[in-house]
This record gives structure tokens, sequence and C-alpha cells, in this order.
């Protein structure tokens, strides 16, 4: 299934999305094109989105800024399994060693280090930057981390109601600070080889392939591309072209579970080619404690004991990513 122009991944316009009348004929017809490419692909490219070209350029260098500076001041900002000064164990930097590309996980700015019973529960951390990062460098970054999770909930939000659920999910689940949404940078240094030969297909792979865990991730991939789409039916490998107005969006295995596996998380992964690349990913995770009960989708759901809060499911989750290995 390919679009007009011969793309795999369907390009949406969401412009009409920001309207306040959610009920016209323009934003009813752009939620069921969501719907249906979450259902088919699982993996849209979204025009419209809102977010300034100034700022997604501001991140991008705020991005290589970062992984510019010596490793030292990079380890400094590390969780504990690299850096036991660090109280944190999740929110932070990790090396490449680890599994072949460089990655600065940032929780919530709006999270502060005096939010006590927020901190105490499992996933909550408060950002931890290097010191010699001037406060334009974390401005950008809060600034960019708002809009992308705005992105997020608008996005939610019609899928929700594309489900006949009721909008005010979107406030229950998706909340500030109250939320583990995380942006991550990543860098693929040059790497003399692959991390993975896929078992499918026996391609060399700078990414394994892998399915996210969380609802939605919204994708800034620069230039060089290398990600790849495969596609539920025939296994086939679709490569997702690079779109210098667009974000790349993709379902999670929570928002697969939430919607009673009617959303497949997609499987997919980044090709080797021997360059430096960064990408910018946006894991839009609710709050710890939403249950991923079908049933407020009007879905068929288990028994009440058997739907699992967020918190729970993504510890489950994370257990297969190698650089979340941390205990």
């Amino acid at each position: 299934m390919t679009d007009k122009n011969g793309n795999y991944i369907p390009k949406i316009d969401i412009s009409s999305l920001w309207e306040t009348n959610w009920e016209s004929p323009e934003v009813k017809g752009t939620i069921a094109s969501i719907r249906q490419a979450c259902q088919d692909v699982g993996f849209i490219t979204v025009c419209g989105h809102g977010v300034p070209k100034d700022l997604i350029a501001e991140t991008v260098a705020a991005c290589n800024k970062f992984f510019n500076l010596p490793a030292k001041e990079k380890l400094e900002v590390s969780p504990q399994q690299w850096n036991r000064a660090n109280s944190n164990v999740y929110r932070g930097y990790f090396p490449s060693f680890v599994n072949g590309k460089e990655g600065l996980d940032i929780s919530d700015p709006y999270l502060h280090q005096d939010m006590q019973e927020l901190l105490s529960i499992p996933y909550y951390e408060a950002n931890r930057f290097p010191k010699n990062l001037n406060p334009d460098w974390e401005n950008t970054v809060a600034l960019y981390f708002s809009a992308l999770f705005s992105l997020g909930r608008t996005l939610m939000r019609a899928i929700i109601v594309s489900f006949g659920g009721k909008e005010e999910l979107v406030n229950q689940a998706f909340k500030r600070p109250n939320n583990l949404s995380t942006m991550r940078f990543n860098f693929y240094p040059r790497q003399e080889k692959p991390v993975e030969i896929s078992s499918m297909d026996g391609v060399e792979l700078a990414c394994e392939t892998h399915v996210d865990s969380g609802f939605l991730t919204i994708l800034y991939q620069d230039r060089k591309g290398g990600l790849q789409v495969q596609n539920h039916a025939d296994g086939q490998w679709h490569d997702v072209p690079f779109d210098p107005d667009a974000f790349v969006v993709n379902t999670g295995l929570a928002l697969q579970t939430f919607s009673g596996q009617f959303l497949k998380a997609t499987n997919h992964r980044v090709l080797f080619n021997r360059e430096k690349r960064i990408s910018i990913p946006f894991f839009v995770e609710p709050a710890h404690d939403f249950k991923l009960n079908p049933s407020l989708l009007n879905l068929n759901s288990p028994s009440s004991p058997g739907v699992q809060s967020y918190g729970s499911f993504l510890e489950g989750s994370l257990q297969k990513f190698v650089e979340y290995d941390r205990q």
C-alpha cells in the first residue's frame, strides 16, 4: 500500500486540529486519516504541526552542542550505572559503548528537585544538565519539550475521539509535570561495525529492530535518514523519507494495549551507513497511574484486576532495551 507519490508512510496535514471546532468536516476527516494510518501502518508523517522551524533548528543545534562536549562532562550527567554520584537511574546521558549510540534522556522540565512526592515514584527524575551549557540551551530544551508535549496531546486527543472516547481522558493522562514523557537526543557516531545483523533479511543495522514502549513517538530525523518500517501484513521493509516540514509519528506498545490490541505497534530499525547522524525522538507517555484500560475507549476490556497502570507496564517494557539495563 503506497500513496499517490509512491510512499508507504502516509503524510497527513494536521493543521485543522488546531481549530477550536472539532465537529467540522475537515477536522473529522483529519481524525479519520490519523486513525486509519495508525491502524494500517502504525507510522505517519505529519505536517501542519505548528512547531516553529526556528525552534526545531535551535533544538538540533542544542543536540549537537551537547554531544560535542568532552566525554567527562557528558558522563557527569549520566545515571548511576555510569556515574555513582548521580541519584538518577533513568534520566540523563548514556554512552555509545552501551548499544552503539549516545543518548540524553530528558524528563519534563516542569519537574523540579523539590517535588519530592513525584520524585519518590519510579521513572520520575529531575533533569541534570552539564554546567557549561548556558541558560539559553536549557531554555531551548524546555520550549521544544513543551511544543512536542502539546503536539502529542493533540494527536492523542484525535486518536481517543476516533474511538468515541471522552476528550477528558487527555487531561487525565497527559498533564504536567505528572507525566513520564521523554525527550531524547540521539547521536550515532561513525560506527565501524553494525549493532545488529537482521535475522529477517541479513541487513546491517545501526539500531536494532524494535517497537517503542509509549503511546506515540514523534521523531525528528536528519537528512541522512536510515529509518525503516516493517509492513504488518507482508513483512517488507520501507524507507521513511526525510521531510524537512514533517515529523515522523508512530504508535507504541502502550497504545496497542490501551486500544485493546487494535492499533498495533510497528517494527522499525535504522540502517548501518558509517556516517554520523542525529535524531530527536519525543516519547509521548502518560502519568504513572493512568490505567491502560480499553473500556475507556469503548472497547472490550479484560477484568479490572488485569488492567495495568502505565508505570507498571513501563517497568516490564523497558527491560528489552539494552540501554535501560540500569540495575
